[in-house]
């Protein structure tokens, strides 16, 4: 999952452009430039919206503020002296979630199964191969941030939080050996198929586990109502 361009979900950056977006005139003025997919004045952008070119000007500021256009100058002018600015919609790609959804993910591990599935595979054996691939080049991400050496397993539980929180795995430090992760990533597509859905879950954290190089904890399927399926905690003495 890391590795793939990361989710808006719930971000400062998201959250603030969804607020820009509330009021209806700066609304309206922006889905009109989505429309357009061209340079649009002020002028024109006012006259859409019925409000005068002093308030429409502030409107799309709010709007480039919030990275949802950019500002450039009118293709094609002919008026004397300056081009007048114009304004074009960026490609924002706005979803806010709370707590965040990873289906993006889901969707493109099983797109990548489907592209990459060997003739002695069936699909799901596939999908989980892809999963634990995603995994494992995750963990080793944050491994070659961590540097060589031992890792124990409460530093190395620490190490996964910040992974999981980006993920909308909202996990919860229960004990210094466990991490419980209280929200499931890609609810509510799970109840449609959460054998194969679990499956693929666990088969990530595993793999972000094996790339991360920590034996001293593990990924274990142990659902929960209302929670992800999966929960790390140091291994078994002996196996760490």
């Amino acid at each position: 999952m890391d590795g793939q361009q990361e989710s808006p979900g719930a971000s400062p950056a998201a959250i603030t452009a969804v607020a820009a977006l509330q009021d209806s005139l700066r609304r309206g003025m922006y889905e009109f430039i989505r429309r357009e997919r061209r340079p649009v004045t002020r002028d024109e952008a006012a006259a859409q919206v019925g409000i005068s070119r002093k308030l429409a000007a502030f409107h799309l500021d709010k709007l480039v503020d919030a990275g949802l256009l950019v500002l450039g100058t009118a293709a094609g002018t002919r008026r004397v002296g300056r081009a007048p600015k114009a304004y074009l919609a960026t490609n924002a790609d706005l979803r806010v979630s709370i707590p965040e959804r990873q289906h993006d993910v889901l969707a493109t591990i099983l797109v990548d199964a489907l592209l990459t599935e060997a003739p002695d595979e069936r699909g799901s054996q596939a999908a989980l191969r892809v999963a634990r691939e995603t995994g494992v080049t995750a963990g080793q991400h944050e491994r070659a941030a961590l540097g060589r050496g031992r890792i124990g397993a409460e530093r190395a539980l620490t190490t996964c939080e910040p992974m999981l929180s980006r993920h909308g795995y909202e996990p919860d430090r229960i004990s210094p050996g466990c991490v419980r992760l209280r929200s499931c990533p890609f609810h509510p597509v799970t109840a449609r198929a959460p054998e194969l859905v679990c499956g693929l879950n666990h088969a990530f954290l595993e793999g972000f586990l094996a790339g991360l190089d920590t034996p001293s904890i593990e990924a274990v399927l142990s659902p929960q109502p209302g929670e992800c399926c999966v929960e790390l905690h140091a291994a078994p003495a002996g196996r760490g």
